[in-house]
């Protein structure tokens, strides 16, 4: 590589690093120039100043990380701060996935969409309640309202299919009737016009693990063909976008749910991704999407699976907001007391007595109360153990000790004063190891996701997937090189989001980068904290490695702490 003729004076020189261009090419030790928002060249600098320069000698100089997969679509209306993601190096994130989020909406649908998103993606309601300002009504206003308050990363939205089924249908989408042709065609117009207003495209849902807050399944579950044609062609009229599907992908079989979606993006012309995960009911089944998928990139068509780099875990805890026993008639009586208080009773052997002695499921709100068992349940630890074996967990370790499961966990969730977690995998551990992610990653087809930043956040914390694919599978494993695990993180994305202005340290490309200390890169243990609206709590869990994250051609975060430069904004539609 070499340096650029100098079309703009650089505003900040990054000198000495290794850089890793996103493209998976072999590292170069140069300098990397930027101008305003843009790289203007790679090479050596000698003399050259700038207003700004970072030594990164011995140091990883990357793109900034592109999400396909969050949800700050509540968040991103309150918060300037993209947290956790922006942690973990995400500079440009896409939202609005699984069919949830916040626009089209009438007025008088606005509580049917926060009970949606409350149910499905574990954000409170009071929360959403005191956060959401509700200036919008079409997803157009939506956009308008998210570019007026500056943030510390880009986001992109997709048009969310619950919300247009509500907006066009009311009650029957609720009711999950199917669309008229005249719904067809009004949805069909949303999506044309959400896309020319910048939306990347729309996403679905099929999964019966999405549900309202009240227990009603998401309005999208039973959607038809047609339906489901008409939204696709409504970008097809526009001429962008991709559409994001999540499904069970069993009504009636894998094969037949693959073939209409194929028969979708043939019909539209547009291009597909979609959540693929290892059941633990169905552990084989996952193999036959990923062949699938393979099979129709070799005919010319990307409907590309997005996986996760390690087991979906739920995080179970005193302070998450749920537990093995959340369900328990004592425990949901003591349940508001503050968590020392909460401690103090649970220690009662009274108390314990008759939480024990209760059906943790009859009353429980949890969704997927029925999805987990103590066979499949291990105490988290500290520092954070992502692979625990089988002989770790709960069943096992209470039939060493002679006691009851229930018990044992018990016992876990008052360890550190009551900040111990239960890390229970729902997906992708069927064989209790990493084989199945293993083998998702491998396929060059596959796209590294599903963190779902912004959302689950009392129970589930995965936003810092980046985080992971780079120290657990680029450096202590080697299984993958380090160049396509960043690669993976950024090119990749961002080709599949459509984004071709970032995602690749070339000149003219956007200003984008992370400067990242490899033999550190990792985590903290995660933790709880208080600070959302209505003094809503969240899951979060610090990263370290990342010496400083760049966005537009600001430094947004040194040591993974905030700068306070916002240089972030809305990105409207692919490029």
């Amino acid at each position: 590589m070499s340096a650029e003729p100098k079309s703009a004076e650089p505003t900040l020189i990054i000198r000495n690093g290794t850089i890793v261009d996103g493209t998976g090419a072999e590292p170069v030790e140069a300098d990397l120039a930027l101008a305003g928002d843009r790289i203007v060249g790679i090479g050596d600098f000698g003399a050259q100043t700038a207003v700004e320069e970072i030594d990164a000698r011995g140091k990883l100089v990357t793109p900034g990380f592109v999400d396909i997969h969050t949800h700050y679509d509540g968040q991103a209306v309150w918060d300037k701060h993209m947290a956790p993601s922006a942690w973990h190096g995400v500079t440009t994130a896409i939202m609005g996935n699984c069919g949830v989020g916040f626009a089209p909406c009438k007025p008088e649908d606005r509580e049917k969409l926060v009970e949606l998103m409350e149910g499905v993606e574990d954000i409170p309601g009071p929360v959403l309640h005191e956060g959401l300002n509700w200036q919008w009504e079409s997803f157009a206003e939506y956009l308008d309202v998210l570019e007026k308050l500056p943030r510390d990363m880009d986001l992109g939205v997709l048009l969310p299919h619950a919300a247009v089924r509500v907006y066009v249908m009311g009650e029957r989408a609720i009711n999950l009737e199917h669309a008229t042709p005249e719904d067809i065609a009004r949805m069909r117009e949303i999506s044309a016009d959400a896309v020319r207003a910048g939306a990347f495209g729309f996403s679905t849902s099929r999964t019966i693990s999405h549900k309202s807050l009240a227990g009603d399944y998401t309005p999208t579950l039973r959607a038809q063909e047609e339906e489901l044609t008409g939204i696709a062609r409504g970008m097809q009229d526009a001429g962008a976008g991709f559409l994001e599907i999540v499904s069970d992908w069993d009504e009636p079989d894998p094969e037949t749910e693959f073939a209409m979606l194929r028969r979708i993006i043939e019909n539209s012309g547009r291009t597909a991704v979609f959540t693929l995960n290892q059941r633990h009911d169905r552990p084989h089944f996952w193999r036959d999407l990923l062949r699938m998928a393979g099979e129709a990139a070799n005919d010319g068509l990307s409907i590309r699976p997005v996986v996760a780099p390690r087991p979906i875990g739920i995080l179970l805890g005193l302070e998450g907001s749920q537990n093995p026993f959340s369900g328990t008639e004592t425990y949901r009586s003591i349940a508001d007391l503050p968590l020392a208080e909460r401690v103090t009773a649970l220690r009662d052997p009274e108390v314990r007595r008759k939480i024990l002695s209760e059906d943790p499921v009859k009353n429980s709100t949890f969704p997927l109360i029925h999805r987990i068992s103590f066979s499949k349940m291990f105490r988290l630890g500290s520092p954070a153990n992502y692979e625990p074996a089988k002989s770790e967990s709960i069943a096992a370790m209470a039939e060493r000790e002679g006691r009851t499961a229930p018990e044992v966990a018990y016992d876990i969730l008052l360890e550190r004063e009551g900040r111990g977690f239960i890390y229970t995998p729902l997906v992708n551990y069927a064989n209790y190891d990493m084989s199945a992610p293993e083998e998702m990653l491998a396929d060059r087809n596959a796209i590294m996701g599903l963190g779902d930043g912004g959302a689950h956040v009392g129970f589930i914390l995965d936003a810092g997937y980046p985080t992971w694919l780079m120290s657990y599978w680029g450096r202590d494993r080697a299984r993958f090189p380090m160049t396509d695990v960043i690669r993976r993180l950024t090119s990749d994305t961002a080709s599949a989001a459509g984004l071709s202005d970032r995602g690749v340290l070339a000149p003219g490309k956007k200003a984008d980068v992370n400067i990242i200390d490899w033999d550190k890169v990792g985590f903290s243990d995660p933790y709880v904290t208080y600070d959302l609206p209505a003094n809503g709590k969240r899951l979060m869990q610090k990263s370290t490695g990342y010496d400083a994250t760049i966005v537009s051609g600001k430094v947004t975060y040194r040591g993974g702490e905030a700068t306070g430069a916002l240089p972030g904004g809305v990105v409207r539609g692919q490029r």
